[in-house]
């Protein structure tokens, strides 16, 4: 097999990604000679750019749109049959295999960042990354789950998971999400693009403790704004960037890289951007 190996990070668009600057930097520190770009597959390509990898590709991060059409191209982990959503391709000696590691990268971040077990948690969205983020709170510890999105029947899936995993969950139209509507919860995290909560912001953090925005770019967001105007701590997408690409990187190099590492190179490929 030859030395240098292939790996990727996957999506549409994709160009934005700080994939490629976390992921060499770990090449770098376990002293690996191997590449890793980013690449633009259309809605509904993945299973025929996975099938035309020849045997120098070793892993793919894979991002949106294309998380649920991951899980029938490999043996899915546990998380991943669970939650019908996956992020990370490896070739191994038996075939190749699907995970999930943005929920162990979600429960990382948390835990790195000192945040107190949540006893209850809002998620704002209801797509592939909010199955994602609900795991992680029942993993964490959470019992009661409110999910803010803006359609009761495009949530059922969300709503199913949640009650599968043991949470208490409700459903809130994110139009009648105005101030205090969550106060009292632990942990606040949104899914959704930065742009979509520019006008409920405000009212979103409200009596909240904890917010975590998963964009990174632009930041700050309307929703870490409004959270920092309200003295609630803040995490962002850098840091659950960081924190899955920590399993990423341990499934397809067999090796372990630190958090530290992964999060200063996110922010310095961000900075280079900017």
């Amino acid at each position: 097999m030859p030395t240098t190996q292939q790996c990727a990070v996957i999506g549409h668009p994709v160009a934005h990604s700080l994939s490629p600057a976390i992921h060499r930097a770990a090449y770098r520190s376990l002293g690996l000679d191997w590449s890793y770009r980013a690449v633009d597959v259309e809605p509904g390509g993945l299973p025929a750019f996975v099938a035309g990898l020849d045997e120098t590709w070793r892993g793919l991060s894979v991002t949106a749109p294309h998380k649920i059409d991951l899980v029938g191209l490999g043996a899915p982990d546990e998380t991943v049959r669970r939650l019908g959503v996956a992020n990370t391709w490896v070739r191994t000696a038996d075939g190749p295999v699907v995970a999930n590691t943005d929920v162990t990268g979600f429960v990382l971040a948390c835990r790195t960042r000192g945040l107190p077990a949540p006893g209850s948690v809002a998620v704002v969205g209801a797509g592939a990354t909010a199955r994602s983020v609900i795991a992680g709170a029942a993993r964490l510890g959470a019992h009661d789950l409110t999910i803010v999105s803006r359609s009761l029947e495009r949530s059922s899936q969300a709503m199913m998971l949640a009650a599968e995993l043991g949470l208490e969950a409700q459903w809130m139209p994110l139009g009648e999400a105005g101030p205090g509507a969550l106060s009292g919860v632990d942990l606040l995290v949104s899914t959704v693009p930065a742009a979509g909560l520019a006008e409920v912001a405000e009212g979103l953090v409200a009596g909240v403790a904890t917010v975590f925005d998963v964009v990174y770019d632009p930041w700050p967001t309307p929703l870490a704004t409004a959270a920092a105007h309200a003295g609630a701590p803040v995490l962002d997408g850098l840091d659950l960037l960081a924190g899955q690409a920590v399993d990423q990187v341990r499934l397809m190099t067999g090796h372990e890289v630190p958090l530290d590492l992964l999060r200063s190179a996110a922010q310095d490929g961000l900075n280079a951007r900017l």
